[in-house]
């Protein structure tokens, strides 16, 4: 039997920046919060790596609900309008807490927040940090502010599933440390676990983050939100890396230009909007291009230039690793798994359908993304809900009842995690059909028939499952079978759900 420790305070799981804003929220309550995570701080988590930055309406001739209107648009159909508008009404005031953390947010001469244009925004709302650097300067902000709190512990240690007591309310966490586990008995646990971009073959993320945390909410009964759209950043650097380095969006923002492997530009005959395009909309056009061999490259020679170094220093360094100068070259380009807009079911206060148990960041549906999260808005999620979900989580007291004990899923061998990314990426990618969906369903079988029901799979499983189920076209779900949309709806379902209806209709 594990051995067993209570604490009175929180137990986060995820040290990105959802987490750490978590944690340092609750702390102020003079609790402490407890973050584990499997890696060091810094890596292995999403929010370091991203590079546009946060999308804030913070310019005289923006606001706040003219940000939300373009959240919404992106979300095409299913965004949740009332947590838009309190994502964007916050958002301000996140940016300036990180701001007075240390995080060096781009300046205009006068002080205000530098802000450029991104993808399906109305208007240059995204604060940057030296062009592509955000996410890593907000982390190191936010990880020397948590270090220096009294209330915050960490430790690295990876979480294996959620305790509960008879009562279905969540109790702690098992986890492994240094290779032995024990249970973590808490007040109330905080999910912050990232995405499921590690599912996939073509990654922009850390590929160790595979939907555990989803899986693990999952397996205690909670609800889950639209877990079949999968975002497809459209630019990722396509130089065989796992994961693979990111040309964010502000280059197109800039002016760079998407151009066939003849040079010739080809978003025009996509959409009217070209490289400007909510984001679903120009992964399925490099995709076709693709496809038919006429080729993707991002060309940013007149629109950065000679500037690259200084404006688009991680882009640059990444192109110089794959002996591409993109002052001079047009870079291969690819869709590549980014962010997932589905996740567990939470309310404004991060609280899931289970007593005791939290999301935030991306293992989060807050519903602010809906069908197609709007560029930079990520960020901001993670900072405005993460504090919220902190705030909500000082109410929480472990009631009586004694949890009962957890059993671990078994890890999968590396060929069989290899095998599920690349029929990830072939069957649940960038364009899906109900043949590839099915063919899906049987790998995923047939992978845990042979090494059991692991976290992987079962995140796997409730994505191919979803997205088997919503047979139109919305957004980053793409059903070639099923091109056009139905009436708008989310996805709101358990596992037992979700097992139950692709049982049925084997039958």
């Amino acid at each position: 039997m594990a051995d067993r420790e209570t604490m009175h305070g929180v137990l986060i799981l995820g040290a990105g920046l959802a987490g750490l804003s978590a944690a340092l929220s609750f702390a102020q309550s003079g609790r402490k919060a407890l973050v584990i995570s499997p890696e060091p701080l810094m890596s292995g988590c999403s929010s370091a790596w991203a590079q546009g930055g946060m999308a804030v309406a913070m310019s005289p001739d923006d606001d706040a609900e003219l940000h939300a209107q373009d959240t919404i648009a992106a979300g095409a159909g299913l965004v949740d309008a009332k947590m838009a508008r309190l994502l964007t009404r916050e958002g301000p005031d996140a940016v300036r807490r990180l701001a007075d953390l240390g995080a060096p947010f781009d300046r205009e001469a006068d002080g205000r927040f530098a802000q450029s244009l991104e993808a399906a925004h109305s208007r240059p709302r995204v604060a940057r940090v030296k062009g592509d650097q955000a996410g890593r300067a907000i982390m190191e902000a936010v990880v020397a502010a948590a270090l220096a709190s009294p209330n915050i512990e960490f430790r690295k240690a990876r979480a294996l599933a959620l305790l509960q007591d008879a009562s279905g309310r969540v109790r702690g966490a098992l986890i492994e440390q240094d290779g032995e586990q024990r249970e973590v008995l808490c007040d109330a646990v905080i999910l912050a676990t990232g995405g499921i971009g590690g599912l996939y073959a073509m990654t922009t993320t850390p590929a160790a983050v595979r939907g555990e945390g989803l899986a693990m909410a999952a397996l205690a009964g909670a609800r889950i939100a639209d877990p079949e759209f999968m975002q497809f950043h459209p630019t990722a650097i396509d130089v065989g890396l796992d994961p693979a380095p990111l040309a964010t969006e502000a280059l197109r923002g800039e002016g760079a230009r998407l151009v066939d492997a003849k040079g010739a530009p080809f978003m025009a005959r996509y959409h009217p909007q070209a490289e400007l395009a909510p984001r679903d909309v120009v992964a399925r056009a490099i995709h076709a291009q693709l496809m038919t061999g006429g080729g993707a490259y991002l060309d940013c020679r007149q629109a950065v230039g000679e500037h690259f170094p200084s404006e688009f220093p991680a882009v640059f360094a990444a192109c110089q690793a794959a002996g591409i100068d993109p002052r001079k070259t047009p870079i291969p380009v690819a869709p590549a798994a980014h962010y997932h807009m589905g996740g567990v079911w939470t309310d404004a206060e991060g609280r899931s359908s289970l007593h005791g148990l939290y999301a935030v960041g991306e293992c989060a549906a807050t519903g602010v993304h809906g069908a197609n999260r709007l560029a930079s808005n990520s960020l901001l999620e993670a900072a405005v809900f993460g504090t919220r979900a902190g705030i909500a989580a000082r109410d929480e007291a472990a009631p009586d009842a004694p949890a009962l004990p957890a059993v671990a899923q078994p890890d999968l061998p590396p060929a069989a995690l290899l095998a599920l990314r690349q029929a990830m990426s072939r069957d649940a990618g960038v364009l899906r059909d109900r043949a590839g969906l099915e063919r899906l369903l049987d790998q995923i079988d047939g992978i845990a028939a042979a090494h059991g029901s692991a976290l992987p799979l079962i995140a796997a499983r409730m994505v191919a499952q979803a997205a088997l189920n919503r047979t139109e076209s919305r957004g980053a779900h793409w059903r070639s079978d099923h091109p056009k949309p139905k009436p708008a709806r989310r996805t709101f379902t358990t596992l037992a759900e979700l097992t139950s209806a692709e049982r049925e209709a084997a039958e």
